[in-house]
């Protein structure tokens, strides 16, 4: 991956529990401060284990957001 909008597409996909919840208050496309802290918590946790993989670069796990 190589953009935050793949990041975010993947997220979502991986975490459907947390997509559904998103989309049944309206804020999928928020900005991610509109999102729980369960939500934030496991992008971050996701994004984190992308750069560890190795799958995205570390600048790009720097500047993610959802």
């Amino acid at each position: 991956m190589t953009t935050q909008k793949q990041i975010r597409a993947a997220f979502w996909g991986a975490h459907p529990e947390h997509e559904a919840h998103a989309l049944k208050w309206g804020i999928k496309t928020a900005p991610q401060n509109r999102h729980n802290a369960d939500t934030r918590t496991a992008f971050v946790d996701f994004v984190d284990c992308l750069a560890k993989a190795g799958e995205i670069s570390e600048n790009l796990a720097f500047r993610a957001t959802l």
